[in-house]
């Protein structure tokens, strides 16, 4: 059985390495935003601006999700085996840090995420708010008004709990329910191993079991309205991540204050709470920022084909039109008539045709009017119609 230490540092390792992905992924995302944003203001696609609308609380969304990352890299005692770093962080500091995270990570970035996936996913029921130069501004604010409950409760529990843990209060909580950081062990010196307080995942999991009941109201809704089988597959990929992973993360960090820190069995546990987090994370940009922008990327070139292919048809359609007005019908060949060969004529569209006897001779003109029909498209005693049926012969009246 490898040692416990390497097993962390290799836990720690991998969570780097997941972290620069979720980097890379949320950097590349909001270049894409950027350059989907600047495409539908400079090409004039307002038809599409409802899709970009939101495009700032998106790009919120992952720089939330870069910072929760960061504050997980921080919390990692792998970053502090460093002996200079060691020696200039004193144990009092370093328990700081993993303060400092409990605070930024569970009572800020995680809530703000959530909230952030609730108000996109409200903002789809609403087809004209997007629209609105506003809407960010304000969705931010909410988002901000909302966690404030949440983060004042983490920071009450990280600063105020540990008074409770004297050994002269009565009301002595034990050491779990509010400490940040665990004291050193024998084989990690000075090393403060940053924990989960049990109060402060109590707080995130009202919070969680709050979101998880209004986003499966809220995903009802959205799901009656949406008829497209791909997007049904990606409300139900998106709600079920969120509804899923987040309870199950606060499980994990539930669970782990039954461990030792730094041992084999907490290790596993942090990581795989981290893990949970991280797979939301990514769903949610996935689903919330790349799918949106690449289906409106799509629907803009399928626009311009469109546009393209009927261009292409009344090309086509004007060329038939000339053959038409350039070819002879059965029985008959076309002819020109005095004055009928002028611009205003050809401008109308009447065609003028010429009908031949068995000896050959010439007979009347019939004047089909095939687009503009007019009155000066034939003679004035002649009916309106597109064509009429020739005299008889001994009626017949030459033409001049």
């Amino acid at each position: 059985m490898p040692h416990l230490k390497e097993v962390g540092d290799a836990l720690g390792v991998l969570t780097i390495c997941l972290v620069a992905l979720l980097v890379l992924l949320g950097l590349f995302c909001i270049l894409y935003l950027v350059y989907f944003h600047a495409r539908i203001r400079g090409q004039g696609y307002n038809q599409l601006g409802y899709f970009s609308g939101p495009w700032i609380i998106r790009i919120t969304f992952i720089l939330f999700a870069i910072w929760w990352g960061i504050g997980e890299v921080l919390r990692l005692s792998l970053l502090r085996r460093d002996g200079r770093l060691l020696n200039a962080l004193s144990w009092k500091w370093q328990e700081t840090v993993c303060k400092c995270y409990i605070v930024s990570n569970l009572g800020f970035a995680e809530p703000c995420l959530f909230l952030i996936v609730v108000f996109l996913l409200r903002a789809s029921l609403q087809k004209s708010v997007t629209l609105n130069r506003k809407w960010n501004g304000k969705t931010a604010a909410y988002v901000l008004l909302f966690c404030i409950p949440v983060f004042v409760l983490q920071l009450i529990v990280i600063s105020i709990g540990p008074k409770f843990n004297k050994e002269s209060d009565v009301h002595k909580l034990p050491h779990y329910f509010t400490r940040a950081a665990s004291p050193k062990t024998k084989d990690d010196g000075d090393i403060a191993l940053c924990t989960y307080p049990l109060l402060s995942t109590i707080c995130l999991g009202l919070f969680a079991t709050i979101l998880t009941c209004y986003l499966f109201w809220l995903g009802r809704r959205i799901l009656h309205l949406v008829i497209n089988k791909g997007l049904q597959k990606r409300v139900y990929t998106l709600i079920l991540s969120v509804s899923g992973f987040l309870p199950l993360r606060v499980v994990l960090l539930g669970l782990s204050v039954l461990c030792t820190p730094g041992g084999l069995v907490y290790e596993i546990l942090a990581f795989l709470g981290f893990l949970s987090l991280l797979c939301c994370a990514g769903v949610g940009i996935c689903t919330l920022v790349y799918f949106p922008v690449a289906d409106s990327l799509a629907l803009r070139k399928l626009q311009r084909d469109i546009e393209a292919r009927q261009r292409v048809s009344d090309d086509q359609h004007n060329d038939t039109i000339s053959l038409i007005a350039n070819q002879s019908l059965p029985g008959g060949s076309i002819a020109t008539s005095p004055g009928r060969n002028s611009a205003a004529s050809t401008k109308r569209g009447s065609i003028s045709f010429r009908t031949m006897d068995k000896d050959d001779t010439s007979g009347a003109f019939v004047e089909l009017s095939l687009f503009s029909p007019s009155q000066h498209s034939s003679p004035p005693d002649s009916p309106q119609l597109l064509g009429w049926p020739m005299l008889p012969p001994a009626k017949r009246v030459p033409v001049s």
